[in-house]
């Protein structure tokens, strides 16, 4: 019985508690307002419902968090991502477009390598400003913030580039076992991420990195090849949620595909705990941040709310989420907490 207090005191401080909270409320609101939202159906062979296309339409968010993630353990921001994924989604549809065989699996394939080649091209040059250069992460990404949509309309003529390849629209749309491939290509990359930091010495080095920077240095870490890396993997799940993106709609859209999908991502990875101020960072976080997110943006029309107050209700959350991190509010509410109880025993004094 003694230990039972204790369980309840560390899931309190547990930190994914109050993502996790966040996210099953946002589902009860839509069970309120729709009783059939959790239902799931099989059709044609393959699985479909609103988690499913929460899971599906959250995959890019997921990518570019897993990204992001890593970029701000090591007290850095990217804010290139969603032009990254414009410039992948132009790359590989511009080139199917002037294929000779545009419907091939072989064209595909050469397509979205060549996109993810370009990426990490692209991830160099920000590892490169900031690691070598010493610009502030935030001046650094804004560099390709700003210049990248302006490369994939150069890349895809300022014209919106439709292509037909099944392969290459099975990354948005098609399945595997039921289950869409894009959900199973960000898990995949979410696994895959997990053993890597986990399992081996780059996630502590990464933190290392973040929590000081100089220390680290005089440790013998090579911070400038953690942190060059980093920008480069952010640049590849931007990528690769770029092909996504394109893959949905088998169609290059140099001005709107992955826009703020940025601000998506540093949401995502904010809520599931990953301190902007660099150091530990929780992947299982920003897995939860992701699909709060996309059920945000699914909740807001389910409700009969209009989809452009998205952005307001976001807003909200960042606010919230960053008087939660701060320090004095944090500080404030554990002396609200001991201080309430108190009050009462003394009332009843």
């Amino acid at each position: 019985m003694a230990e039972t207090p204790a369980r309840l005191a560390l899931l309190r401080r547990h930190p994914l508690l109050w993502p996790v909270v966040a996210l099953v409320a946002l589902l009860a609101i839509n069970v309120v307002a729709n009783p059939g939202f959790l239902s799931l159906r099989m059709q044609d062979g393959h699985l479909y419902g609103n988690l499913v296309d929460i899971a599906r339409n959250g995959a890019p968010v997921l990518l570019v968090a897993l990204g992001m993630t890593l970029v701000i353990a090591t007290r850095g921001i990217d804010l290139s991502v969603g032009a990254v994924a414009a410039i992948s989604g132009a790359v590989a549809c511009v080139y199917i477009a002037g294929a000779p065989d545009g419907g091939s699996v072989g064209t595909a394939i050469v397509a979205c390598s060549l996109a993810l080649a370009t990426c990490v091209a692209l991830g160099l040059w920000n590892g490169f400003l900031v690691s070598v250069l010493g610009i502030q992460p935030i001046i650094a990404t804004l560099v390709l913030m700003t210049a990248g949509r302006g490369l994939a309309m150069l890349v895809t003529d300022g014209q919106i580039t439709t292509v037909n390849n099944s392969t290459f629209a099975g990354l948005g749309v098609g399945f595997v076992a039921t289950l869409p491939i894009a959900i199973l290509v960000a898990l995949g990359v979410f696994a895959l991420t997990a053993l890597v930091v986990r399992r081996t010495a780059l996630g502590m080095l990464i933190e290392a990195v973040g929590i000081n920077p100089e220390a680290s240095r005089l440790a013998g870490v090579r911070a400038r090849t953690i942190i060059w890396t980093v920008y480069v993997f952010a640049a590849l799940c931007a990528g690769l949620a770029g092909l996504m993106i394109a893959g949905n709609t088998s169609a290059a859209d140099a001005n709107n595909a992955g826009l703020w999908i940025e601000l998506d991502a540093i949401l995502a990875v904010v809520i599931g705990g990953t301190s902007l101020a660099g150091g530990r960072f929780s992947l299982a976080g920003t897995l939860v941040g992701a699909l709060f997110i996309q059920t945000l943006a699914t909740t807001i029309p389910n409700l009969g709310i209009p989809a452009q107050t998205n952005y307001l209700f976001k807003a909200v959350v960042v606010i919230l989420v960053c008087l939660l991190q701060s320090p004095r509010v944090r500080h404030a509410l554990r002396v609200r907490r001991r201080t309430l109880p108190m009050t009462a025993k003394a009332g009843v004094a």
